[in-house]
């Protein structure tokens, strides 16, 4: 592994937005998932989106109708008016980054993915640097967004940073990308500006050039998400350092 890529980083599977479950009662990004993890000994993987007034608010959507009784984006809205908000049914609320780190408290490794809509505005990564440099805790940062990434050598060289990707962009989340950019991404023609430290790909995609030239000729660990399937589990094992997993309990 590189230097900035601690063995904390893949020693435990990686809990898919903490370890929730609906017939739980617990929700995805949510305190309780968090707890929950820790309880398991698992790594956590959240995702942080802006609310109005700059802050980083741990929920993976952009707009609030999926979990909450509100249907606006999540952008629209402070993260005063946010944090009132109850997910799923249950009393959980959306916390800030900054809560959700200290329910943590360095218990377990967390992974935050920085969501992006490819427009070059890095207000909430410099509000997640912000953040996670108070953090006494180990932390790394990732996006799909090699623009973001890129930011992450200047703003926190010293915290662990990975690039998110698949093979083929066919989520309509990639809408605003140019051809450029996707391919830019499938093939990791990025690196020079981005200089990750490690990969996080979409597990239905292994194996792949990318990911097995960044293991063996790079030395940076390769995390697999979504895995849920046995046959999932099977190419995580074979083609990964550590998987992100969702639906089951490794």
């Amino acid at each position: 592994m590189t230097p900035n890529a601690p063995a904390w980083l893949t020693a435990r599977p990686i809990a898919h937005r903490g370890l929730h479950g609906r017939a739980e009662g617990v929700p995805e990004n949510t305190v309780a998932a968090a707890r929950a993890a820790i309880a398991g000994g698992y790594a956590i993987e959240c995702d942080v989106q802006p609310s109005a007034d700059g802050e980083a608010m741990v929920f993976h959507d952009a707009a609030l109708g999926r979990l909450t009784e509100a249907t606006h984006p999540i952008a629209s809205r402070p993260a005063a008016e946010l944090g009132t908000l109850t997910v799923a049914g249950t009393p959980e609320r959306i916390p800030t980054l900054a809560q959700f780190l200290a329910e943590i408290a360095g218990r377990v490794p967390l992974i935050v993915e920085i969501k992006s809509v490819y427009s070059g505005d890095l207000t909430l990564t410099r509000r997640v640097v912000e953040t996670v440099l108070r953090y006494d805790g180990p932390v790394a940062l990732k996006s799909f967004d090699p623009g973001i990434v890129a930011a992450l050598r200047e703003l926190a060289p010293t915290i662990p940073r990975g690039i998110v990707a698949e093979t083929t962009q066919d989520d309509p989340a990639y809408g605003p990308m140019s051809d450029r950019l996707r391919r830019s991404l499938s093939n990791l023609l990025h690196f020079d500006e981005t200089r990750p430290d490690f990969l996080s790909w979409r597990v239905d995609d292994l194996p792949c050039a990318p990911t097995n030239l960044a293991r063996l000729l790079g030395g940076r660990p390769v995390m697999t998400w979504t895995v849920r399937t046995d046959d999932q589990r099977r190419r995580a094992r074979e083609h990964a350092d550590q998987m992100v997993f969702e639906g089951f309990r490794p």
